[in-house]
């Protein structure tokens, strides 16, 4: 065989040998990634839809919560970034998205209500809780830090902003604040209702500066828009289920903030038109927490910039 030929063939071979060999395997692409978009059984009322972006050797696990009026769908380009290095979980809440929505005699859809489903979703996922960073945002906060109060050990660290965990409406958007008010709750959910179209198209960006404003996905914005209707309850009936044992939850909250030893990370948009800044600031002081404010951002900072999301987690695990 001709030496030139002999050295081509030997090195073909070891081409093989070594892409072929387990431990030069190279790790799949951002875009090769896959999110298994599936359904989970919580209990016999409830099942959640949820994503999981698997890896096959974990460095911890993270597991976002989505706000109003969102789905999973708003963590899928980060999940899908962050899972090189971790496994990824989301999962859309009770009334939201494709997930159950059980009749309000059998569940209140209050902020206590939605702690139970994440403790419940935790456990039955088999999720390492030592390893594991809970990054949660507007309704699905105070939610996490409750079972904070409980569970010390439930995460390794929290990431919460953008939400309400104390009684202070005058911090709150005026909207906000009539759905925590008897009286005015039933006119403002059904204008919630009769202005989803302007709601899911630009809430996001309400109170941006023309330079800062963005745009979300048409996969997100199409899974919105499936899933604001589900039998007899669309998303803004369960938001406003939620306001309406908000009040009790935030002062039990409040009350029991001595008790709350999880490490929790505040991360919150400046120009947050819905919760303003000041909160955030009133609550990482109370809990001594390390704050951070978003220059320019609003009241979603993980759409708005989902760089400085992705590098908080990653930060959370150092």
């Amino acid at each position: 065989m001709p030496k030139p030929l002999f050295r081509n063939l030997f090195a073909g071979i070891a081409m093989l040998c070594s892409s072929a060999a387990p431990g030069h395997a190279q790790a799949p692409s951002e875009q090769e990634r896959k999110a298994d978009i599936g359904f989970f059984e919580i209990d016999k009322d409830i099942t959640l839809r949820r994503m999981v972006v698997y890896n096959p050797r974990p460095k911890g696990t993270v597991l976002f919560l989505h706000g109003f009026p969102e789905t999973l769908y708003a963590w899928k380009n980060i999940s899908l970034a962050l899972a090189d290095d971790y496994e990824v979980h989301a999962f859309d809440w009770p009334g939201y998205g494709l997930s159950s929505r059980p009749t309000v005699d059998r569940f209140s859809y209050a902020p206590k209500d939605y702690a139970r489903v994440l403790n419940d979703y935790i456990a039955k996922a088999g999720i390492d809780t030592s390893k594991l960073t809970i990054y949660a945002t507007d309704i699905g906060a105070l939610p996490a830090l409750l079972l904070g109060l409980e569970k010390p050990d439930i995460a390794k660290t929290l990431i919460v902003g953008d939400f309400a965990p104390f009684n202070r409406p005058h911090y709150m958007y005026e909207s906000l604040q009539s759905l925590k008010a008897g009286p005015s709750m039933e006119q403002a959910r059904a204008n919630l209702n009769k202005n989803r179209d302007d709601i899911l198209e630009n809430a996001f960006r309400r109170g941006l500066s023309n330079e800062t404003q963005f745009e979300v996905s048409p996969e997100f914005k199409d899974d919105m828009s499936r899933g604001w209707s589900q039998g007899s309850m669309t998303t803004a009936d369960a938001f406003s289920h939620y306001y309406a044992h908000f009040t009790r939850d935030q002062d039990h909250f409040e009350s029991q903030l001595a008790r709350l030893k999880t490490p929790v990370k505040v991360v919150w948009g400046e120009k947050d038109l819905y919760i303003k800044k000041e909160m955030g600031i009133e609550f990482a002081e109370r809990v001594n927490a390390e704050l951070t404010l978003l220059t320019g951002i609003g009241h979603y900072p993980h759409l708005q910039t989902p760089k400085q999301a992705i590098d908080e987690v990653r930060a959370s695990f150092r």
